[in-house]
């Protein structure tokens, strides 16, 4: 459980000073940058604290280090107060950015989600998404991202939205397990590692990440806060470039980027390998948002109920940090 953090009015002119002061040091300068994740171990948001690993970041002339916020709500909220001037989190939140946040998305990262799956008892008959017709699927909570992503899945198949039984089951690892052990529900959409996790044990196994069936939904993003844009245009540029550097490096480095990820997420190099071929294609080249990811998401935030009508996506991004070349 990650720890909630806040911040007083001294807190939050102190991590604003850090958003980009130099650091010295003997020999070497560079800049010291305090990062906000949503969800530090998030497979999308991993090459945030691989790339410090590697000192990838510090070759770009950055001394990064990371807070975790728990959540992208929390971490849009951060950067409004202007407690952090670089975000990692998903296209979800672009829709705070229209309801007025400070901030644009500057990177799209990560173009789909296939480190969500749906996920079965270890024991179900079922072998195919067409067999979850009028079956029960775990999610998180309604208007969450799992509640969308069952509703994507009846889109796929061309079913009506009330063909499957969405059941708000929570996110607990221990409250999904036992749902998935007891047949209290047919299916649930979640972590894939965790249900990899689960399978060691027996008790669910992956049918399909949700990849297979969503599409591109800006899986991942890196956002800037307008005062970092404006004032330290340059640092926001060398950390998109040693983000791209970074999953590069990882797409090209199998054994090395799963022990890394292996400790930094805890879950066993065999259950990181998985993950690390399912994810495969999963990283953007070049950081451009593409049409299918913006109508994707424009159509969720509205469905979700996070917007009132589909918004001027142009608005929400930029594409001045995308490097060229």
């Amino acid at each position: 459980m990650r720890p909630t953090l806040r911040y007083g009015a001294l807190g939050a002119f102190l991590l604003g000073a850090l958003a980009a002061v130099p650091l010295s040091r003997p020999g070497f300068a560079a800049t010291a940058l305090l990062v906000g994740t949503s969800h530090q171990t998030a497979d999308a948001e991993l090459p945030a604290s691989v790339g410090i690993e590697l000192g990838i970041f510090e070759k770009h002339g950055l001394d990064a280090k990371i807070t975790d916020f728990g959540g992208g709500s929390r971490l849009i909220q951060a950067m409004t107060a202007g407690s952090i001037g670089i975000g990692i989190g998903a296209g979800s939140e672009m829709a705070l950015i229209a309801k007025g946040a400070p901030v644009l998305a500057v990177c799209e990262t990560a173009s789909t989600l296939p480190y969500f799956s749906v996920g079965l008892p270890y024991d179900s008959p079922v072998q195919s998404l067409n067999d979850l017709k009028g079956k029960k699927i775990g999610i998180t909570a309604e208007g969450s991202l799992t509640y969308w992503l069952a509703r994507e899945l009846t889109r796929h198949q061309g079913w009506e939205p009330d063909a499957v039984n969405a059941v708000a089951i929570g996110g607990k690892p221990e409250a999904v397990a036992a749902a998935l052990r007891a047949h209290l529900i047919d299916a649930n959409i979640g972590s894939t590692m965790e249900i990899e996790d689960l399978a060691e044990h027996k008790i669910a196994r992956v049918l399909t990440p949700v990849s297979n069936f969503i599409g591109r939904t800006a899986g991942g993003v890196i956002f800037a806060s307008n005062d970092m844009m404006k004032q330290h245009p340059d640092t926001v540029r060398r950390y998109v470039a040693a983000y791209l550097e970074t999953t590069r490096y990882i797409g090209a480095h199998k054994d090395e980027t799963v022990a890394i990820e292996s400790r930094l997420t805890h879950y066993p190099p065999k259950i990181v390998a998985k993950q690390y071929d399912i994810n495969q294609g999963m990283f953007t080249k070049d950081c451009r948002f593409d049409a299918e990811s913006l109508a994707n998401l424009s159509r969720s935030f509205v469905e979700l109920k996070l917007l009132p009508a589909a918004p001027d996506m142009s608005k929400l991004y930029t594409a001045a940090y995308v490097p060229q070349g």
